[in-house]
């Protein structure tokens, strides 16, 4: 399928968007006032409290979101186990938990670094330092995301607690045009976001702890949201044998002993002879697979 890099009907989406300026903020849960009044009168001890009995709310929001969940999980199984890639969008602190979970991949199970991408508002730069304006571009996420040469096999997820980030909306909106699977990530209901994808994943978690700031309970969904996803995919792309990293870099001495405890643990091989095949296979899931069954 040919990928194409301008589209009427896309502008004519987000003019819509814009006229209709996406979501009022009076309409946003993630920018209701915080339930607790007077953080700055509150003890340490009341603070981290507080904070801690919000954070037991986001469990249960990422549990009633489980079906959405499960939906997007199975048909980006389908998609990647014919070739496709995942691709994170975001911007902010979304953009950062997206790049974190895309790059923990290759060292836990051993998959290449372009099999999920992370990509940033702002570049790489934005992962440490706040790049101005990068999120209200509604075109850039598109045009990050080309760099990469999408094809219709892979599958884009677009992260924004607001559900309104131009960048990530544009993202998603041109990748469903070109025939991409997308999903996204929020904690508004029925956000601009949510309507233009086709599997949508809302945790309502409720106000922040700290008026608007969405990389406390918002950030603490997406990560669980994020590695549910990752992990039940490399799960069932048979990166995982039992419920061990068999996949996982030999890249310092914890995961070598890992790595021989493992093997030892299915083989009986002297420690020795488990470091020795370890490091010449370089992975516990090919040296159990040289050994006859």
């Amino acid at each position: 399928m040919r990928i194409s890099s301008s589209s009427n009907s896309y502008r004519a989406m987000t003019d819509n968007n814009h006229s209709n300026a996406a979501m009022k903020i009076a309409d946003k849960i993630t920018e209701q006032p915080s339930r607790y009044a007077h953080l700055d009168k509150m003890s340490v001890a009341e603070i981290l409290y507080a904070i801690n009995d919000e954070d037991r709310l986001v469990a249960e929001a990422v549990r009633k979101a489980m079906p959405q969940i499960l939906n997007l999980v199975e048909k980006a199984e389908v998609r990647m186990k014919n070739g496709g890639r995942i691709f994170y969008v975001g911007a902010g602190t979304s953009g950062r938990l997206g790049v974190l979970d895309a790059s923990e991949l290759p060292p836990t199970f051993g998959v290449s670094a372009d099999l999920v991408i992370g990509i940033i508002a702002g570049g790489d730069a934005a992962l440490r330092t706040a790049v101005e304006k990068a999120e209200d571009i509604t075109e850039k996420g598109w045009e990050d995301l080309l760099v990469h040469h999408p094809t219709h096999h892979d599958v884009v997820i677009g992260i924004a607690a607001s559900g309104t980030t131009p960048y990530v909306i544009g993202a998603v909106t041109r990748a469903r045009e070109n025939g991409l699977l997308t999903g996204c990530i929020t904690s508004n209901p029925c956000s601009p976001l949510a309507q233009v994808c086709e599997c949508p994943i809302e945790t309502i978690v409720g106000p922040e702890f700290l008026t608007g700031s969405s990389r406390m309970k918002s950030g603490t969904a997406q990560k669980m949201v994020l590695n549910m996803i990752s992990t039940c995919l490399m799960i069932r792309m048979g990166r995982v044998q039992g419920n061990q990293m068999v996949n996982m870099q030999l890249t310092n001495e914890k995961l070598i002993e890992r790595g021989i405890r493992m093997i030892r643990a299915s083989i009986a091989i002297s420690e020795k002879e488990a470091r020795d095949l370890l490091l010449k296979h370089g992975s516990v899931q090919k040296v159990l697979e040289s050994f006859p069954t």
